[in-house]
């Protein structure tokens, strides 16, 4: 068995080890504990595969394009990514075994090849219901549309594969094992164009199979679905021959496209199709394929046919029938006619009927997997799923900074990258300007007004203050339906619009030209020449030949990337999609041709990055994915464009690249995002190495930095963040050969937040500060961390071996610790209930700090800053005042609290007495007087203050959650409060030191017992 495990993950996946570096790097154990956050949004990206467990009501699977195999046993109400850590990227099937429902087989590469489409990495399988996958084959058949697996030996599996979409192919069409996976043979093929699309096999005789060819092929300029060898074929011997069903009565004459094809259960004879066809529609037999009758033609059946074109025989009524499509459509007198509904998002790709209860169903759409357990009224929750595909990915200057991007079949969104509670939820983000498909810009002079993007040179300002958008279109003549030949303006799908780095209220955006507003989108000026190659025979209708679709999509020779430097204002960059790359020195008066000559003709420069040291200084990530060329691109030059270096050493030779980034902070330090893992560099591009971590394999379409944090968008996992990059910055070679290597903690903000994952929402980011460190060993006596102000004053200690109950947990290799910048907490008590009070500690006020690190005697010191939370106006004065009145009651807390400690310790050794003096029953009840006066002791459940009014303690606990509330001075009426309390607290001490001097101490030995305690005088 084949596990990927987290470091060695891109280069095993393709069987190819990744090409020596050039220069030597840390090891990936120094910094590994640096982790990936996934961010979120939890709301479903599109899946086109879907499975339910037969015999298991609650469990289901669903084949997510960009983010894997994911798995529900709760029917939805939660999901997990079971291909994580074996293997990811986009999947287009996945089937459970109905003999043994421990065997699961998944199949990469999706069936619905839009503009974005990705392919996978052939079967994987499982036998043991998805916890563990092995390599099962077909490793390079990049589309897996179905698999279907013999009803009583798991070892016999079909697959319907389309195989390479860009380019001819030979491993398009039916294969089949009967090994398990082991090996695989070819047993239907069309033709090097048509790839097997659907396949269904005959519940009741499995050796009858259906399967759809279909002539399909994807460039960058268009989208062909139809042609001589789309076929549907039946076999009855297992799939060792094959019939061709086209040319049999009733079957649509001229050309067919895409079909859908399903065998009743009820009666085998029974045959469903959906045909793609200029007479095309549902079509029945009755006859087992012999002949055929058309009986619906409606278009919201089949308009769009190569997206969609799915068809499913109820199990149980041999007259009900779905077919799949912008809406469902359910069908109860034989496909005659159809009523529409919609799941939770629409677009639908796939489903599954249980074959005992046809009640039960889950579907496939544009927002994930959806379960329904009543035929379609209710339906499970989209808003669990971690598999939103974005476009590109900006951040804003709010605080916490807010990270946007374009979520393909659905909305913008604007999500904030930590908070102060537990979790990133819907409450942390929302829709912005544009839509599915554009680039987003936050206006830097006021982030709540955003610009955004889609096809069709859409492009609306949102104005999130007053709720009020408004469309800016350069030029708004709507394209749809139409060539990019008929547009004045040609606007891919996904065109760039970003502000000047100099000018806060100059706007780009970009067609085939540059163009630039300066009034908010009142009016654009056009300042460039075409910046493309303009080849006008690739600027034709897209789709066909049955069925056009323009969308803007395949619109070709446009400005795909764009960027000005953030060094010298006028400085910008330009990057087709069919090739070119330019630049302008003077604002755009002159632009020069610098495309590197020994670059391949026709790849899209997907992203372009200025460099943020030099305006000479460029890198460009292309690819030419969508002609059949998976290589990675990456290019940078030092002096305009005159001359390109390649640098892609160390990337994976399949690893397609879509993105380049700089990091502002340490120069020469680069991220690359390709279609299958994340890769950085030290050396400016001269050698590659795998920054993969945790995250999951996924395309990675773009990457941006933000106050040492690296954030991802991913085609499929939605966002996630590296909060720490400093650790990289400082890791060097040989420092695993080190006992202790601490790392300077990044400058912190004083803000609160929990870090849990959660299967239904983001991971938040830990308030405080990050310590990671490095030990090449387990400690042999103790590690000890400790902080300390700027004074040396100390404010914190942890140890392995404990203290104060709290143990630091600490392991062989990278390690992180997160303090929250509190110091102790107050002591408490067993049993200490209270009401709306609290012991915790204050936060340190902002400053410099310094982090001492000690390891079986070995030490070393970092120091770090931490920062003010910009959201408060309060002065530094102010937050000095706080953290002294919060430590007075801190210190007021503990002192009470011991008190009473030693009260309860004291009556306990007193009842314990054999002789007991005369006075003692005095004394006793003086001392629960005073207990009672400081704390209520009748409370022993939560809300049991609500009955026994609280006591000295808890009002005083009161106020370190009034003035610990926010960052702010305390209040003169709370310097008030904390006096008269703290006087009467003072009463009842000075009252138990008498007692306990003039009485007790005549009983006990008054040290011991404190020692006892471990309480100090």
């Amino acid at each position: 068995m084949i596990k990927l495990i987290r470091y060695g993950i891109l280069g095993i996946l393709m069987g190819i080890a990744a090409v020596s570096s050039a220069q030597e790097i840390p090891k990936t154990e120094i910094y590994d504990a640096l982790e990936w956050r996934l961010v979120g949004p939890h709301r479903g990206g599109r899946s086109d595969g879907v499975t339910g467990v037969e015999g298991s009501d609650h469990t289901y699977y669903f084949a997510s394009t960009g983010g894997g195999i994911w798995k529900t046993v709760d029917s939805g109400a939660t999901w997990k990514p079971v291909s994580d850590g074996f293997f990811g990227g986009s999947m287009g099937a996945v089937a459970v075994s109905k003999s043994d429902t421990s065997v699961v087989y998944a199949g990469g590469g999706e069936k619905t090849v839009r503009g974005n489409v990705s392919f996978g990495y052939g079967v994987w399988k499982s036998v043991d219901a998805g916890k563990t996958w092995e390599r099962a084959g077909l490793d390079k058949s990049r589309f897996i549309s179905r698999m279907r697996i013999h009803p009583d030996n798991p070892d016999v599996v079909y697959a319907a594969v389309l195989g390479d979409i860009f380019k001819p192919d030979a491993t398009r069409g039916v294969y089949k094992t009967t090994d398990g996976g082991k090996t695989w043979d070819q047993v239907l093929f069309a033709s090097d164009v048509a790839g097997a699309v659907d396949l269904v096999m005959d519940p009741n005789n499995p050796e009858v199979l259906f399967a759809t060819t279909w002539d399909i092929k994807r460039t960058p300029y268009s989208l062909e679905s139809g042609g001589p060898n789309s076929k549907m074929f039946k076999s009855t011997d297992g799939g060792q021959t094959w019939e061709d069903m086209t040319k049999k009565e009733g079957f649509p004459e001229g050309l067919l496209g895409i079909m859908g094809v399903s065998i009743s259960p009820v009666n085998s004879d029974r045959i469903y199709a959906i045909i793609e066809n200029e007479n095309g529609g549902v079509f029945v037999s009755k006859d087992g394929g012999e002949s055929w009758e058309k009986t619906n033609e409606d278009r919201n059946l089949r308009q769009r046919a190569w997206y969609y074109t799915r068809i499913f025989a109820d199990p149980q009524d041999e007259e009900t029938v779905y077919v799949l499509n912008v809406s469902y459509h359910k069908s109860t007198d034989g496909g005659k006619t159809f009523e529409s509904a919609n799941a939770p998002h629409g677009d639908h790709h796939d489903l599954w009927i249980d074959s005992e209860n046809n009640q039960r169903m889950i579907i496939a759409d544009d927002g994930g997997a959806q379960v329904t357990e009543d035929g379609g009224t209710t339906w499970s929750s989209l808003m669990n799923q971690p598999t939103s595909q974005f476009y590109r990915v900006t951040t804003d200057n709010s605080f916490p900074y807010r990270i946007y991007g374009a979520q393909q079949d659905n909305s913008t969104v604007r999500i904030a990258h930590r908070n102060d509670g537990r979790a990133i939820t819907e409450a942390d983000w929302e829709p912005t300007a544009g839509g599915e498909s554009g680039w987003i810009a936050p206006d830097p002079l006021n982030n709540d007004i955003v610009y955004g993007g889609s096809y069709g040179g859409y492009l609306t300002r949102e104005n999130h203050d007053n709720g009020t958008s408004r469309t800016v279109n350069v030029y708004p003549n709507n394209p749809m339906g139409h060539g990019a030949e008929d547009m004045k303006y040609r606007f891919q799908w996904n065109f760039p619009i970003f502000f000047s780095p100099h000018n806060p209220k100059l706007l780009y955006t970009t067609s085939n030209q540059f163009h630039r507003s300066t009034n908010e989108g009142q009016s654009w000026e056009v300042f460039s020449p075409d910046l493309t190659r303009n080849d006008k025979s690739k600027l034709g209708p897209s789709g066909g030949p049955i069925t056009k679709d323009n969308t803007s999509v395949e619109y070709y020779a446009t400005i795909f990337t764009a960027a000005e430097s953030p060094v010298k204002e006028g400085v910008l960059w330009a990057g087709s999609d069919d090739g070119l790359v330019h630049v302008t020195q003077d604002n755009g008066v002159t632009w020069q041709n610098v495309t590197p000559s020994e670059m391949p003709e026709w790849l899209q420069i997907n992203s372009i990055e200025a460099s943020p040291y030099d305006p000479a200084e460029a890198y460009f990530a292309a690819t030419g994915y969508k002609s059949g060329n998976y290589e990675p691109y990456l290019y940078k030059t030092k002096d305009y464009g005159k001359t390109w270096t390649k640098i892609t050493n160390g990337i994976d030779p399949e690893h397609f690249t879509r993105v380049v980034r700089a990091d502002p902070v340490k120069r020469g330090m680069l991220y690359a995002g390709t279609e299958t893992g994340m890769y950085y560099s030290k050396d400016d591009g001269a050698s590659w190495h795998s920054l993969q971590l945790n995250l999951p394999i996924v395309p990675i379409t773009d990457l941006a930095i933000k106050e040492n944090n690296l954030i991802a968008a991913t085609q499929g996992r939605s966002f996630w963040i590296i909060d720490d990059l400093t650790v990289l910055h400082q890791a060097e070679p040989g420092m695993e050969n080190s006992s202790l290597t601490l790392f300077k903690p990044q400058d912190s903000y004083r803000i609160d937040g929990v870090s849990r994952k959660s299967a239904t929402a983001g991971t938040n980011r830990a308030g405080g500060v990050l310590v990671y460190y490095y030990i090449k060993e387990e400690p042999k006596e103790e590690l000890k961390i400790e902080f300390f102000d700027a004074n040396d004053i100390p404010l914190r200690a942890f140890s392995t071996n404990g203290i104060n109950g709290d143990t630091l947990k600490v392991k062989a290799g990278s390690n992180e610790f997160n303090w929250n910048l509190r110091v102790e907490d107050a002591e408490g008590f067993e049993g200490l209930i209270m009401w709306g009070g609290n012991l915790r500690g204050p936060k340190v006020v902002p400053g410099t700090y310094k982090v001492k690190m000690t390891l079986d005697g070995e030490s070393q010191e970092k120091t770090f800053k931490v920062l003010a939370d910009p959201r408060y106006e309060s002065s530094q004065q102010d937050l000095v005042a706080q953290y002294d009145y919060l430590l007075d009651v801190r210190d007021k807390l503990t002192e009470t609290h011991r008190v009473i400690k030693l009260i309860r310790q004291y009556r306990t050794e007193m009842d314990s007495l054999e002789t007991k003096p005369a006075n003692l029953e005095l004394i006793k009840e003086e001392m629960d007087e005073i207990e009672k006066t400081l704390y209520q002791t009748q409370n022993q459940s939560r809300q049991d203050p609500l009955n026994f009014p609280i006591r000295l303690n808890n009002k005083l606990a009161h106020l370190s959650s009034v003035v610990g509330n926010g960052d702010w001075a305390p209040t003169d009426q709370s310097y008030e409060v904390k006096e008269e309390l703290t006087e009467k607290i003072n009463v009842q001490l000075a009252r138990f030191k008498e007692l306990e001097q003039n009485q007790i101490s005549k009983i006990f030995n008054i040290d011991e017992m404190r020692t006892k305690l471990d309480i100090k005088k």
